[in-house]
C-alpha cells in the first residue's frame, strides 16, 4: 500500500541548505524543507477538492475553482498561489492581486483521469489519503509501538474499512490499480509453469490470478478472499472467460485453508501484519500444503532484497503496525512456520519487488 511520491530538491525559502555534497536528496534540501507540512497538505487538500480538474475544465481564478469545490475563495487563492510556488500551477497576474492559472504537466498528474493515478492516492477523503494523517499521531507509535491509525481515530484501520463502505471501496480500487500494474511482472518472475493449481490467498478481485492463468494456460487456480471482494473476484474470472480454470473460495488467510494446490500465494500481504500475525498466516498457508508444494511470497524487499524503502516502511507501521521486511527476515518467519527459503525471482520492471520461493522444512529441493 503505497503512493511514491518526490522529495523537495531546493531549500525553503531563507534557509541555506547545509548537508554534505554526497548526501541524499532529501537531505540536500535542508532540514525545513524536509520537514515542511504546509507542501504536502496542500497538494493533499488540493486533490481532495479536485483542483485540477476545475482548473483543466476551465475555472482558471480561484473564484471560479470554489464556487465549483465548495471551498473559501480567499483561502483557495492562497493555497493556489503555493501550488503556483511549487511549479503544480502557472499564474498570471500582478503580485497581490487575484491570478488567473493553469496546470503544469506536473500539475496535471493530479487530474482524476490521469494514468499516473496519484489524485486517489492523495485524496484525504479516501482511505489510503486518510490513513496518511494518522502520521501526525507517529510520536506516539514511535513511544509505543502502537498503531498511529487506532490514536487517530479510536479503531484499527481495518476495522475503519470494514465500518465503513465508502472506505473499503476507496482501497479496493487502490488495490486494484496497484495489482494491474504488478500483476504481468509477477506472471513472468516465477517459473509458473512447475505447478497444476495456484491458491492466490488474499488474492483480491483475482486480478493477479487470471493474469497468472492466462499466461499460462496448463494452469489452474483458487482465490481465496472475503465476501466483497471474493464475489469481485468471480466477475473477473467470468470477464477474462476463466470460470471453467478458475474458482474463489470464501475465507480468511488466519482459517484453513483448501488443500487444493500445489503453489500458494501471498502478494503483499505479510507486510501488512506484525510478525506474530505473518507466522499465524505462514503456519495457516503450511498447514494446507504438501511436501512438494510452494509458497510464493511477493513483496517490495528492495533492490538488493535487503533495503526496504523507508517510507513505506514507516506507513505500514503508523497504519496497522505492519512491516515491510527484505529476504532475510522473511525467510526468518517462513522458518518459524515450518518453511525453508529456496529462491527469491525479480520482478521484471519492479526493481524492488521479488517473490520469495519457500517450500515445506525438511523436504528435498526439487
Amino acid at each position: 500500500m503505497t503512493a511514491r511520491g518526490t522529495a523537495p530538491t531546493t531549500a525553503a525559502p531563507g534557509e541555506v541548505a547545509t548537508a554534505a555534497p554526497g548526501a541524499p536528496a532529501p537531505a540536500r534540501a535542508g532540514l525545513r524543507a524536509m520537514a515542511d507540512l504546509a507542501t504536502p497538505m496542500s497538494i493533499r487538500v488540493g486533490a481532495t477538492l479536485g483542483v485540477a480538474d476545475h482548473v483543466a475544465a476551465g475555472a482558471t481564478t480561484a473564484t471560479a475553482v470554489a464556487e465549483r469545490c465548495g471551498a473559501h475563495a480567499p483561502a483557495l487563492e492562497r493555497l493556489l498561489l503555493h501550488w503556483a510556488w511549487l511549479g503544480l500551477l502557472e499564474r498570471a497576474g500582478a503580485p497581490g492581486t487575484p491570478g488567473t492559472y493553469r496546470l503544469t504537466a506536473l500539475g496535471a498528474e493530479l487530474r482524476a483521469d490521469h494514468p499516473a493515478g496519484r489524485r486517489d492516492w492523495l485524496d484525504i477523503r479516501g482511505s489510503v489519503g486518510r490513513g496518511d494523517l494518522a502520521f501526525v499521531e507517529l510520536l506516539h507509535t514511535v513511544t509505543t509501538g502502537a498503531s498511529a491509525y487506532d490514536a487517530r481515530y479510536g479503531r484499527g484501520f481495518w476495522d475503519d474499512l470494514d465500518q465503513d463502505p465508502g472506505l473499503r471501496a476507496s482501497f479496493d480500487a487502490l488495490m486494484r490499480r496497484h495489482v494491474r500494474a504488478d500483476a504481468a511482472g509477477i506472471a513472468e518472475a516465477y517459473p509458473w509453469h512447475r505447478h497444476r493449481t495456484v491458491v492466490d490467498v488474499a488474492g483480491g478481485d483475482g486480478t493477479l490470478l487470471a493474469t497468472v492463468l492466462r499466461a499460462h494456460p496448463a494452469l489452474t487456480g483458487v482465490v481465496v478472499e472475503l465476501d466483497g471482494p471474493a464475489a469481485r473476484a468471480r466477475a473477473t474470472f467470468e470477464a477474462a472467460d476463466l470460470r471453467d480454470r478458475a474458482d474463489v473460495v470464501v475465507g480468511s488467510f488466519f482459517d484453513p485453508l483448501p488443500a487444493r494446490g500445489d503453489a500458494y500465494v501471498l502478494s503483499a500481504v505479510l507486510h501488512d501484519w506484525d510478525d506474530d500475525d505473518c507466522r499465524r498466516v505462514l503456519g495457516t498457508c503450511r498447514a494446507a500444503m504438501g511436501a512438494d508444494d510452494r509458497l510464493l511470497v511477493v513483496e517490495a524487499v528492495g533492490g538488493d532484497g535487503e533495503s526496504v524503502d523507508p517510507r513505506m516502511d514507516l506507513r505500514m507501521l503508523a497504519f496497522t503496525g505492519g512491516q515491510e521486511r527484505g529476504v532475510g527476515e522473511l525467510a526468518a518467519l517462513g522458518r518459524a512456520a515450518g518453511l525453508d527459503l529456496v529462491a527469491t525471482h525479480p520482478v521484471p520492471g519492479r526493481a524492488w519487488m521479488g517473490v520469495v520461493e519457500l517450500r515445506p522444512a525438511g523436504t528435498e529441493q526439487r
